[in-house]
């Protein structure tokens, strides 16, 4: 969501301080167009079958909803909804093998891919006026739809932002038109858990530097916080903000994914205030500090190679 710094108040005379006034008032209109926060409002897992992706889900302490088939014929969905509104959507064929009309076709061959991220709005189309000014490419808003298992018809507008496929390294943008409440609800599998909610996308990119200035260009962020990881390789971290871009360096299995997937949404982490807790509950490995705070995965063998971690204190 755009969520502008607060422009230069007003109250001031006219007389006397005109000068003063242009000269204050320019650079705080130029930082309230630039400065954007994204509110993150889900991320998604493609697979070749739902029912595969809702056991590897459930068998770590993560059972999925149902959410029901989409208006395109193709796919249908479920979905891991957390305590903060944000959830992890599981993405599958109605009809096996039949992805054509799909926008993540390509991910559903596999057993389950980390393949997408969206950011919330609810001005669409400023949001898209305001990108296409930034120079960042943007596709033309489309309605898309889901039908609950209750029968409940659900609709939202989405737009695609930047290059490859919609929310691969820059996130679509999604407002609702049926309230937001009717499209995810919280699942019993994670109210009041340990977890509270998606934190951070972590995306596989080539070049580290290319990245980072594409995220600053379209959102007018600073200079990220950068540090070296073994496993994952090189990160950059916006402060505030749900995204770790990650580029190989060396680590091997990263730069074999960018060339299988391309630049993608390597991995998620959960949000956590009592990580020792959740680290218990799902029995979590691998544990080692980004940025100053605590990271550890849920077995990935069981989530058919998805990485989905949390991260706290």
């Amino acid at each position: 969501m755009v969520r502008p710094t607060s422009p230069f108040g007003c109250g001031v005379s006219f007389s006397g301080v005109f000068l003063l006034l242009v000269v204050m008032t320019y650079p705080a209109m130029t930082q309230e167009k630039k400065t954007v926060v994204l509110e993150l409002d889900h991320v998604s897992v493609c697979g070749s079958n739902l029912d595969t992706l809702r056991q590897a889900f459930t068998d770590v302490g993560l059972t999925p909803d149902l959410g029901g088939p989409h208006g395109n014929g193709v796919t249908q969905m479920a979905y891991v909804g957390f305590d903060d509104g944000t959830y992890i959507e599981l993405i599958a064929p109605i009809k096996a093998g039949v992805t054509t009309g799909s926008e993540w076709a390509k991910y559903m061959s596999e057993d389950a891919v980390s393949c997408a991220w969206a950011v919330g709005t609810n001005v669409l189309l400023q949001e898209v006026d305001r990108l296409k000014k930034a120079g960042i490419a943007v596709t033309a808003p489309e309605p898309g739809s889901r039908k609950r298992p209750d029968g409940m018809s659900i609709e939202w507008t989405v737009a695609g932002v930047g290059s490859g496929t919609r929310g691969s390294v820059l996130p679509f943008v999604i407002e609702d038109q049926t309230p937001r409440a009717w499209r995810v609800q919280i699942s019993a599998s994670v109210h009041e858990a340990p977890v509270s909610g998606v934190e951070s996308v972590v995306i596989a990119v080539n070049n580290l530097d290319a990245s980072v200035a594409l995220f600053r260009k379209a959102y007018g962020w600073s200079e990220p916080l950068v540090e070296t990881e073994k496993e994952f390789g090189k990160l950059a971290y916006f402060p505030g903000e749900p995204v770790i871009l990650a580029a190989p360096a060396n680590a091997r299995w990263l730069s074999e994914w960018l060339g299988k997937y391309g630049e993608t949404p390597v991995a998620y982490l959960l949000a956590s205030s009592e990580f020792s807790a959740a680290a218990k509950k799902y029995k979590l490995s691998g544990s080692k500090t980004w940025f100053g705070q605590k990271v550890a995965w849920f077995d990935e063998r069981k989530l058919k190679g998805v990485r989905v971690g949390v991260i706290g204190q």
